[in-house]
């Protein structure tokens, strides 16, 4: 396995289905559920899906070229990705 490669986050791109992160590979990783009124509806933690302001997020895990990146489940976990 390798680690995930962090990008800036823009917030006007942040879509269901992203990974983001307050810090680039830091702790928590959450998953975006939906995205509404500059709010992110995420999963992570082990957690229900809480809503969060998207300014909170500075980092998302960058997805692969024609389409995204296989994940491995993240919450409460380091960010990985599927070899």
């Amino acid at each position: 396995m390798s680690a995930v490669d962090w990008i800036p986050l823009e917030r006007d791109t942040v879509q269901a289905g992203d990974q983001v992160s307050a810090d680039a590979g830091g702790m928590p990783i959450y998953r975006v559920v939906a995205v509404e009124d500059g709010q992110a509806l995420v999963e992570g933690d082990g957690r229900a899906p809480t809503p969060l302001p998207i300014s909170r997020f500075h980092w998302k895990a960058r997805t692969a070229v024609g389409g995204d990146a296989k994940m491995l489940p993240l919450f409460g976990g380091a960010g990985r990705k599927a070899d």
